[in-house]
């Protein structure tokens, strides 16, 4: 008996173990795309949480479109709305799931 309970203590701490493990690689790479964001100066056209051009706020935008629409309108924003006049970016992948992870997070 014993030992069975400290199988069953033993599995649900693994699965507590392995469900943090996801969620801590997730809020480093929410942290790595807002640096991304950062270094390629987003701010200048689109601002969060008030700083940055107020013209074009993020703030949210992981409320309202899904991560395939947010790397669309940073990959081919032409795509998303037809005639637009906003830059389409090339990221290296790593870096664009980053970033595409980090608006998602922006939450209403």
């Amino acid at each position: 008996m014993q030992r069975r309970l400290s199988q069953v203590v033993m599995v649900f701490l693994i699965g507590v173990i392995w469900r943090a493990v996801p969620a801590a690689a997730d809020a480093a790479t929410v942290e790595r795309g807002k640096e991304i964001y950062e270094r390629e100066k987003c701010a200048m056209c689109h601002s969060i949480a008030g700083k940055g051009n107020r013209r074009y706020p993020l703030d949210g935008v992981g409320s309202r479109l899904d991560g395939e629409e947010i790397r669309k309108w940073i990959v081919s924003p032409e795509q998303m709305k037809p005639g637009i006049k906003k830059k389409s970016y090339q990221l290296p992948q790593q870096d664009m799931e980053a970033l595409v992870d980090y608006l998602s997070s922006l939450k209403e």
